[in-house]
């Protein structure tokens, strides 16, 4: 599964280079998670002014809502701009193509654990399902030492499942929970109000 610094990666290779461009067609390929909440064609027209991200959410803002995107297990965005070479048609595990005045917008995932969900806004039940339990940015002024040993004294859950839970800092995956674990030398079951 793409860990935090994948994502915001991720985010970074298009996010310049999409806003501001006007969405031509949309279009989807197999089911994923959850259903996008709109026909893909209510889509054209619409401007993309921005791309953020929220633990392992990407959030496209449009003139009018949002979508947010989730790469799930083994999934992959890519952005062919229109003076690159054209990825051709969408193959089986292409499973969203977003088409813009700037380029083309394409989810790939094998596996087909992603989630492209169209809300009309951020306090919307949906998003806020996905968004609200969602703890710190560990890249945002709000993290701070304080703060996490705060967030972990607060839990009886084992550590290394606390900190998959996104409850306290998001983004921290299987991978990085184990190293930083092991580097520590804590053990992942032990408590996490215990740790700190």
């Amino acid at each position: 599964m793409p860990e935090l610094p994948e994502v915001e990666v991720t985010r970074r290779s298009f996010a310049d280079r999409i806003a501001g461009s006007h969405i031509e067609a949309a279009s989807l390929g197999k089911p994923l998670r959850w259903p996008l909440g709109l026909l893909p064609q209510a889509l054209v027209g619409r401007e993309v002014l921005g791309v953020r991200r929220r633990g392992k959410y990407l959030l496209v803002d449009l003139s009018e809502g949002l979508l947010l995107m989730h790469l799930g297990m083994s999934g992959s965005l890519r952005f062919v701009g229109l003076d690159e070479e054209p990825l051709g048609m969408a193959g089986p595990h292409d499973h969203f193509d977003l088409q813009t005045s700037r380029g083309l917008l394409r989810l790939h995932d094998p596996r087909r654990f992603g989630a492209v969900v169209y809300v009309p806004s951020e306090s919307d039940a949906v998003a806020r399902k996905l968004l609200d339990h969602l703890g710190m940015e560990p890249l945002g002024s709000s993290f701070t030492l304080d703060a996490f040993k705060a967030g972990l004294a607060a839990s009886r859950s084992p550590i290394k499942q606390l900190l998959l839970s996104g409850s306290v800092v998001v983004g921290v995956g299987n991978i990085y929970a184990s190293e930083v674990l092991f580097l520590s030398r804590i053990h992942p079951a032990t408590p996490a109000r215990d740790v700190g």
